[in-house]
């Protein structure tokens, strides 16, 4: 990856140490605009509406569900593996990019890192609703209880609980480590005794002395190198809850890193939905450039194109194999009930990500929102193609069944996304979106 360019080092360099804190700072203490009090109505009116469905789930069952005894996983499961996907951003921009001394990544590492650690909260929600028994959700947990039942440690569905158990936790240490310069930086310009208080006690006593930078720089490169393995392991081990099946359309072995192309695929372009509006309703253009738009767009190339090698791959082996059952599953996914979801999860994941072949296009930032859209919308047609068209029809035509969500399995995704940016929003509210002390020293080093 290339660093900033010139003209892009020039902006920055013409700021000193002061003005860069003044920027990043001044949405901290300024009085939120209309904007922004729209926007957390907006969502937080959204997460209502989705609590409310989560609790009519647990009281009335998941009989309030469109799933059958054909297709027993629907929009729940297919929510949680795009809510992973999208977690995944953060580690790679985080973790692999700090190993690999990619300046680049200062500006954007800290909203990233939030942006991983919401969406997993919210990934983890559908696999205990779906439960059925959502206060029982502590069973899944391998202790010495009194019902003498231990857990199966062959399962996927396990695995899946320690991945992403070890991820939230490792990511929300990585991020609150990194915020903690920050942290004392807000500190020492609060004017009020109770948030001068309350920042206090987050940034745990941060002086800025040569041993606390030197411990700073010791614990970030630690948990780098701890969670750098982390975005491999976590989608891969979701892969699995399908792989490890003898579904047909589930039972490949290309689905884990197939799984992990799409995740950072789907991650990065979240991550530029959020990072534009913030650039745009923060007046961040000097720190957020359009060279950091272009350098993560030929991420998304890069992803984009492993996924549509991983389509034809699928197709390709599907039919060298010679197995029908493995043959109908894919000609049943373009063709049958559902080709409209396997054709919009074509054209968004395959065919739109090519156009950032064109310079212009891939340094547009209107068309790198739109596009951002474009591709999770695909990713999450993606999920729903593998789970409910490998599932709706059997091996029994008896068992033939359809799938169709209902009102309550909607508002609950949509309570998911009202969750998400409730978080994010609250978040740049009171801290800082940019991370103030790398984007220094990176400016320092020059």
């Amino acid at each position: 990856m290339s660093e900033l360019s010139t003209r892009e080092e020039l902006i920055q360099g013409n700021k000193d140490l002061k003005t860069i804190t003044d920027d990043v700072f001044k949405p901290i203490i300024a009085k939120p605009n209309k904007l922004w009090f729209a926007g957390l109505l907006l969502a937080a009116s959204a997460a209502a509406i989705g609590i409310i469905s989560i609790v009519l789930t647990i009281w009335k069952g998941i009989g309030l569900w469109g799933v059958n005894k054909t297709i027993g996983w629907g929009w729940s499961i297919t929510n949680f593996v795009w809510w992973v996907g999208i977690g995944h951003a953060g580690t790679f921009i985080s973790a692999i990019l700090l190993l690999f001394r990619q300046k680049w990544r200062t500006s954007i590492n800290r909203s990233a890192e939030a942006m991983t650690i919401f969406a997993v909260i919210c990934a983890g929600l559908f696999p205990l609703i779906h439960m059925g028994r959502f206060l029982f959700g502590f069973f899944i947990l391998p202790y010495p209880n009194t019902r003498d039942v231990w857990v199966n440690f062959n399962s996927p569905l396990l695995w899946d609980v320690f991945a992403i158990t070890t991820y939230f936790l490792v990511s929300l240490i990585f991020w609150y480590v990194g915020l903690i310069p920050d942290l004392g930086t807000v500190r020492d310009r609060m004017k009020t005794k109770f948030k001068k208080t309350f920042y206090r006690f987050l940034s745990f006593g941060w002086t800025g002395s040569a041993k606390h930078w030197q411990r700073f720089e010791i614990v970030s490169f630690t948990l780098a190198g701890l969670a750098a393995p982390l975005v491999l392991s976590v989608h891969t081990i979701v892969s699995f809850d399908f792989a490890t099946s003898v579904i047909p359309g589930w039972h490949t072995t290309i689905f884990p890193p197939y799984f992990v192309a799409g995740a950072i695929f789907s991650g990065f372009a979240m991550v530029l939905t959020l990072l534009i509006i913030a650039r745009k309703t923060m007046n961040l253009q000097d720190y957020i450039t359009i060279n950091h738009i272009e350098l993560m767009n030929k991420i998304i190339i890069l992803t984009g194109s492993i996924v549509g090698v991983a389509y034809l791959t699928e197709l390709f082996m599907a039919w060298y194999s010679g197995v029908e059952y493995e043959l109908f599953a894919f000609i049943n996914r373009a063709t049958g009930p559902y080709w409209w979801a396997y054709w919009i999860m074509m054209t968004c994941n395959v065919i739109s990500p090519q156009l950032f072949w064109f310079k212009k296009l891939r340094r547009s930032v209107w068309f790198t929102f739109i596009m951002s859209i474009v591709i999770n919308v695909g990713m999450w047609f993606e999920r729903f193609v593998i789970i409910v068209t490998s599932l709706h029809r059997d091996y029994l035509p008896s068992s033939w069944e359809m799938y169709k969500p209902t009102l309550i399995e909607v508002l609950i995704f949509v309570g998911t996304l009202g969750i998400f940016f409730t978080l994010f929003l609250l978040f740049v509210r009171f801290f800082p979106v940019i991370a103030m002390a790398e984007v220094k020293t990176t400016i320092k080093n020059k």
